[in-house]
């Protein structure tokens, strides 16, 4: 009961929330670089491209990465499982495949002490490409797009396996993202067929750019797209947002809240923009594959693109210089994006595991209720509620270690409610939004 009282009504931060701070310190500008550096160098990493070279292509490319990951383990005392995830493709799944390949991915999973099977996912692109996608030989360095998210990738492995987490934390390069997101599709496919319990999937492709082609320079705000609704819910979920709302409430919407929230906690220098589409428009991403299966996926990028930069032959025309090339990355904004991945891979990784079966009652009432099933590592309960049009979670109870509670004189009808499980160190879950009502 002390415990709980603590949580409770107390701002003393825990020693994991303080660690937070350690986090951010610990990520390196000075590594980024070298490794974007080092993956620039392989030339291309067109997913198509030489697989036997050591020093050019998708295949160098992705046995470095996987040397690191295995180095970073060796560090740790083997705290990472290590290991290539892959698919074949053939030039008849897609208009982008020019010819019959695999599509190799790079995990590695750090396991968690308590529940091994729920996964927090960070994840950066291996591929790059040239103007046009079908030239696998063309040099396409992709330093930002994308080796900044793979450098961002590896680096958030070398600070956090440092330390221990009740869930485990997925470091993944994926391949074949500019030819159809096919290593996505096929990482999730591995998940759903090995029952992963992915709490989050952060997809972070381009973090390293600041100067926008329309011409802003910003290197503080960042964008977490998500989508508003799972696109996996049944026909029933759908039509019951009609009577009881919940439009801008999916679980990736709620991950994105969660990720802009620490955000404005731990970083306040820091501007993160949540963006309510799944991608940019009409474009799409390696969160994309998750999310049509139903788990939490978002991704995190630069605010400001420059086109003259992304999917460009290197040249220069009518005086501007294409290529997305080193000298174009800005390392010390990657190191606040891969900051922004570390402390919020760290915050899911050591929270209980959001509540389930989460229903709302109080209809034609003067109080809303609420009930839940109960989370095992969890210590007690808050409750979130905001109005209608608030893209945030503005107002919170903390009610203790129960599984229902009813807030006096706050009608259902003017606000939308979830609840988060807390931990012993504070920490929370996952904002749940309600799945059902009872009366």
């Amino acid at each position: 009961m002390l415990l709980v009282s603590f949580i409770g009504f107390t701002q003393v931060p825990s020693t994991n929330q303080l660690d937070l701070y350690n986090i951010i310190n610990e990520v390196s500008a000075d590594r980024i670089e070298k490794d974007v550096r080092k993956l620039a160098d392989f030339g291309t990493r067109n997913t198509f491209s030489d697989t036997i070279s050591n020093t050019r292509g998708i295949g160098a490319a992705r046995r470095w990465i996987k040397a690191e990951f295995d180095k970073i383990s060796a560090d740790c005392g083997g705290c990472l499982e290590v290991f290539y995830q892959k698919d074949y493709v053939t030039t008849d799944m897609g208009s982008r495949i020019p010819k019959n390949a695999w599509v190799v991915n790079v995990v590695a999973i750090q396991r968690g002490t308590q529940n091994p099977n729920a996964m927090v996912m960070m994840s950066g692109d291996i591929d790059s490409r040239a103007s046009d996608t079908m030239d696998f030989t063309t040099d396409a360095p992709g330093a930002n797009d994308n080796a900044s998210g793979m450098a961002g990738t590896i680096e958030a492995a070398r600070v956090l396996s440092k330390r221990k987490f009740k869930n485990s934390i997925v470091y993944v390069g994926l391949s074949g993202e500019e030819q159809g997101l096919f290593g996505g599709k096929g990482l999730a496919d591995y998940a759903q067929k090995n029952q992963w319990n992915v709490i989050g999937f952060l997809n972070n492709d381009m973090i390293g750019n600041i100067e926008g082609v329309d011409g802003v320079i910003d290197n503080r705000e960042f964008r977490i797209f998500s989508e508003p609704t799972n696109p996996a819910e049944t026909d029933r979920e759908r039509n019951g947002r009609r009577f009881y709302g919940g439009e801008v409430d999916g679980i990736s919407r709620q991950l994105a809240r969660y990720i802009h929230k620490s955000v404005k906690n731990y970083m306040p220098e820091m501007k993160p923009m949540m963006v309510y589409r799944l991608d940019r428009f009409g474009r799409g991403g390696h969160h994309r594959p998750f999310a049509d299966l139903g788990f939490p996926a978002i991704r995190i990028m630069e605010a400001h693109e420059n086109y003259t930069q992304q999917h460009q032959d290197i040249r220069t025309e009518n005086g501007i210089n294409y290529g997305d090339v080193v000298e174009h990355v800005n390392f010390p904004y990657a190191r606040k994006l891969t900051a922004v991945n570390a402390i919020n891979l760290a915050q899911l990784a050591w929270a209980p595991t959001p509540p389930q079966n989460v229903k709302i009652g109080g209809i034609v009432e003067a109080h809303a209720k609420l009930k839940w099933d109960a989370v095992k590592d969890a210590v007690g309960y808050k409750i979130y509620w905001r109005d209608t049009t608030s893209p945030t979670w503005d107002n919170s109870r903390y009610v203790g270690n129960v599984t229902e509670h009813t807030l006096k004189e706050i009608v259902i009808d003017n606000s939308f409610f979830g609840v988060a499980a807390v931990g012993a160190d504070g920490i929370e879950s996952i904002v749940r939004f309600p799945s059902g009502v009872f009366r």
